[in-house]
């Protein structure tokens, strides 16, 4: 008993010490995100990277680990060690969406293998379509489209995520049918969507608004319940007689389970400084989105709320793991 004892307080003051030396001298904080670079998500990491590292004095690096709907880099933060030094930026979509929508289910349990760090950035996404598609409304592109039948790719960021079930159920409200595109990220997509391989596509706000502005891309429609502030000029789907897709989306941090409190305390501090900070909120709103930020407990509602919400929507329109 008295070994036992012993060992319980060693392990208890090494996770002290722990948490008291977080961020760990020479060792860098690494950022997972779960698309390639120059997506939405990769450039909002990005941009938060160096206001994290200045209010925590360590060097913060961002990594990009796509496929896998964005599980491949979950589940590697998942089973990473809850020392605050490897941490996970994320669409709610790992936590809501692809464990419902990927073949064999994802390697984590999207609520208890996780701490929530902080709420990062909410924001529409928006629908948008290659120039070469004559129609600047939902009325005239479902014309165009079932008189062209068959001429419509639908890309997507990944199988199983927003952007994919966005697809389905706009086909299934539209009655119109396309070829469902999965890319490994926003990145990789947009750059066939502009180049016409792929004619449309729910694009998250960053990414829609900057190629929008190249005129190459078309801004047609909102997922929302009412208008961006960002883009007031689009229409909401609902607007134009499309029920049902009103879903906001959000990213937010995560660590491990298990992460000292104190830690997971240090980290939330951080990121509600860079979030807070004039510079990073003018970047998000030029792509689109709203830098935000949460307590780890408002975060943890969220994810357990969408995990409810997104498990009804997928079990409606019968969506099959792909």
């Amino acid at each position: 008993m008295k070994v036992l004892i012993s060992m319980l307080g060693l392990l208890l003051a090494a996770a002290a010490t722990q948490a008291q030396t977080f961020p760990q001298p020479g060792k860098p904080i690494r950022v997972l995100v779960g698309f390639a670079a120059g997506g939405g998500t990769d450039i909002q990491a990005r941009i938060v990277a160096p206001r994290l590292a200045e209010a925590l004095g360590a060097s913060v690096v961002v990594e990009n680990k796509p496929g896998a709907g964005t599980s491949i880099a979950a589940a590697e933060v998942a089973k990473a060690a809850p020392d605050g030094h490897t941490i996970l930026y994320s669409f709610n979509g790992a936590f809501a969406q692809v464990p419902y929508t990927l073949a064999g289910g994802v390697p984590y349990d999207p609520v208890k293998d996780f701490t929530g760090l902080s709420l990062g950035a909410s924001g529409s996404q928006i629908l948008v379509l290659h120039v070469s598609v004559p129609a600047s409304n939902i009325r005239e592109l479902l014309v165009w489209a079932k008189s062209n039948p068959g001429q419509l790719n639908i890309a997507s960021f990944g199988t199983g995520t927003s952007s994919h079930l966005f697809a389905e159920m706009f086909m299934r409200q539209s009655g119109v049918e396309m070829v469902h595109v999965p890319y490994k990220g926003t990145g990789d997509a947009v750059k066939d969507l502009l180049a016409g391989r792929v004619q449309i596509m729910f694009d998250a706000g960053t990414s829609a608004i900057a190629n929008a502005a190249t005129g190459r891309l078309k801004m047609i429609a909102v997922v929302g319940e009412k208008r961006s502030p960002f883009t007031p000029e689009v229409p909401t789907l609902t607007e134009q007689g499309i029920k049902g897709i009103d879903l906001v989306g959000w990213l937010g941090w995560f660590g491990p389970a298990n992460m000292p409190p104190e830690i997971t305390k240090k980290l939330n501090a951080a990121l509600m400084r860079a979030h807070a900070n004039p510079e990073v909120k003018t970047a998000f709103e030029k792509g689109g989105y709203e830098s935000v930020s949460s307590s780890p407990e408002a975060l943890g509602a969220m994810v357990k709320r969408d995990i409810d919400r997104w498990g009804r929507i997928i079990k409606d329109i019968g969506f099959k793991p792909q």
